[in-house]
C-alpha cells in the first residue's frame, strides 16, 4: 500500500515538532496505521535551524502545499484567521484532509470550514486546537458520546494559570509574574491573548459546540482578564479556603448556553483548583459517567505535535481501511446542530466574592447589606481586615446565586455611597460540584 503524503505549512515550534515525531516515532506510528506515512513537502517562509529536514521538499510560497496534487493531508500550524483561513480552504477545495492546531480559526471561522469540508467529502481534525496534549476533542466526540453534557469548566491557559501560581504561592505581583513568563516564553511580547482571556475563549467555543451540539459562537463568548487581581484577592481566597482561576465555563441551562470566560473563585478542595503552573484541565459533568477530569500540558513541541499527529493517524486510519465514516466534526450531525441561544452575561447566575474598600465608620456595613437585600442578594460570609493607614477598612463578602444584572445594580449602588472608597472588585464564584 503506498505511504500517505502529509505537507506541513508552518515550521515553528508545532510544524517542526510535528516532523520530528512522524519521523522519531514513524516505526509505531506505521504500526498503528497500517501504512507508511512521509512528510513530502513543507511550506515554511524561513528556515528553522533546529529541525533537519533532508530532502523533504520545502517551498516558500505555502500555497504550494495545498497545490500539490501529492499531498493527501495538509498540516495547518501558521496560526493567524487570514491566511490560514485562505489555505485551509483551498486544501478543501482541492480535496485534501487537513490537520490544524488553529483554536482562532476555528472559533471563529469553524462553521464555515466544517461545511465545506462536509460538502467536498474531506475531514478537518483539530485534537491540537483546545489544551495541547490533553486529548479533550476526542472525550467531547467520541468517549462521552453516550452522555448528555450538562457543563464543562476548564483551565485552558497555562500563561494564566501560571500568573495565578505565582501570585498564590510567592506573593508575588500580577505585573512582576507577567514579566518573567515572557522571560520564560510563556507568554507573547503582546499578552493580550493570554491574560485578557480571548485564547481561553477561542478554546471554550470550540469545546462548547462538541459538548452542547451547537454552532461556533465567538464573538458571543464573554471574556473578562486578570489583569486587575491583585495579591491581596489572591490571599484573601485563599483564607476564606478558595483558589482564583482563570476558567472557561460552558453550562447548559433551560435559557440557553453560558458561555464565559473570567477570574473564578473556586474551592480549594476541587481538583481542578490544585492544578498550578503553565498545565492545563478540563472538567466536565455528564449526567451518566458524572464528573471527570483531563489534565495535562497544554502547549509546547511535543504534546501539541502529539495531539497533531495523532489527528493525522486518525485519518490515515481511514483512509487505509476506506471507511470514509468520520466522526462528525462537532460531535452531532450536522443536522442535528441546535441553535440554542448563548445566554447573555447580565442573565447567568451565579455567586461572587466581592471586595470593597470602606471608610471606618459606623453603618457601612448596614448601608451596604441593605442595598444587597434590595436586590435580593443573600451574604454567605464576611471577612473584615485590619484597617489601612489611610483609615480605610478592606471588606471582603461571599454571596450566594443571584443573576448578574441585580448584582451589576447593586455594585453601582454600592459605589455611589460616600463611604466606600474607590472601585469593588467583584469576581464570581463556581462551587463546581455535581
Amino acid at each position: 500500500m503506498k505511504p500517505v503524503n502529509i505537507g506541513i505549512v508552518g515550521l515553528g515550534t508545532v510544524g517542526g515538532g510535528a516532523f520530528n515525531l512522524l519521523r522519531d516515532n514513524a516505526a509505531e506510528i506505521a504500526r498503528r496505521t497500517g501504512r507508511e506515512i512521509v512528510v513530502s513537502h513543507i511550506g515554511a517562509r524561513r528556515d528553522n535551524p533546529k529541525h533537519a529536514l533532508g530532502d523533504t521538499r520545502v517551498s516558500r510560497d505555502i500555497f504550494a502545499v495545498v497545490n500539490d496534487p501529492a499531498v493527501d493531508i495538509v498540516v495547518e500550524v501558521i496560526g493567524g484567521t487570514t491566511v490560514a483561513r485562505e489555505l485551509v480552504m483551498q486544501a478543501i477545495s482541492n480535496g485534501k484532509h487537513v490537520v490544524t492546531a488553529n483554536k482562532a480559526l476555528l472559533a471563529e471561522h469553524g462553521n464555515e470550514i466544517f461545511a465545506a469540508a462536509e460538502e467536498k467529502g474531506v475531514y478537518v481534525a483539530f485534537e491540537a486546537a483546545v489544551a495541547g496534549g490533553v486529548p479533550i476533542i476526542k472525550v467531547l466526540r467520541e468517549g462521552l458520546a453516550a452522555n448528555r453534557i450538562d457543563w464543562l469548566a476548564g483551565i485552558i491557559n497555562g500563561t494564566g494559570n501560571f500568573i495565578l501560581t505565582e501570585m498564590r504561592e510567592k506573593g508575588r505581583d500580577f505585573y512582576e509574574v507577567l514579566k518573567e513568563a515572557q522571560e520564560l516564553g510563556y507568554a507573547e511580547a503582546d499578552p493580550t491573548f493570554d491574560v485578557e482571556g480571548i485564547d481561553a475563549a477561542h478554546k471554550l467555543t470550540i469545546l462548547a459546540s462538541l459538548a452542547f451540539g451547537i454552532p461556533l459562537q465567538f464573538k458571543k463568548a464573554y471574556t473578562e482578564g486578570i489583569t486587575r487581581l491583585t495579591r491581596d484577592d489572591v490571599s484573601y481566597a485563599e483564607e476564606l479556603g478558595f483558589r482564583i482561576k482563570h476558567l472557561g465555563v460552558a453550562r447548559r441551562t433551560d435559557a440557553g448556553i453560558e458561555l464565559r470566560v473570567h477570574p473564578t473563585l473556586i474551592p480549594a478542595a476541587r481538583l481542578i483548583a490544585n492544578v498550578n503552573g503553565v498545565k492545563n484541565a478540563v472538567l466536565v459533568q455528564s449526567n451518566a459517567v458524572g464528573p471527570t477530569l483531563y489534565y495535562g500540558a497544554g502547549a509546547g513541541a511535543g504534546p501539541t505535535a502529539s495531539a497533531v499527529v495523532a489527528d493525522i493517524v486518525d485519518v490515515v486510519r481511514a483512509l487505509t481501511s476506506q471507511n470514509k465514516g468520520f466522526v462528525p466534526h462537532l460531535a452531532f450531525q450536522p443536522h442535528a446542530i441546535a441553535n440554542t441561544p448563548i445566554l447573555p452575561m447580565d442573565e447567568v447566575v451565579t455567586s461572587y466574592y466581592l471586595r470593597l474598600h470602606a471608610n471606618d465608620r459606623p453603618g457601612v456595613l448596614a448601608d451596604v447589606t441593605r442595598i444587597l437585600s434590595s436586590h435580593g442578594i443573600s451574604i454567605e460570609a464576611i471577612l473584615q481586615k485590619p484597617a489601612h493607614e489611610a483609615g480605610t477598612v478592606p471588606v471582603i463578602l461571599l454571596t450566594k446565586p443571584v443573576v448578574e444584572k441585580e448584582m451589576n445594580q447593586a455594585i453601582a449602588e454600592m459605589e455611589e455611597l460616600e463611604d466606600i472608597v474607590g472601585k469593588i472588585t467583584r469576581i464570581r464564584m463556581e462551587a463546581l460540584d455535581a
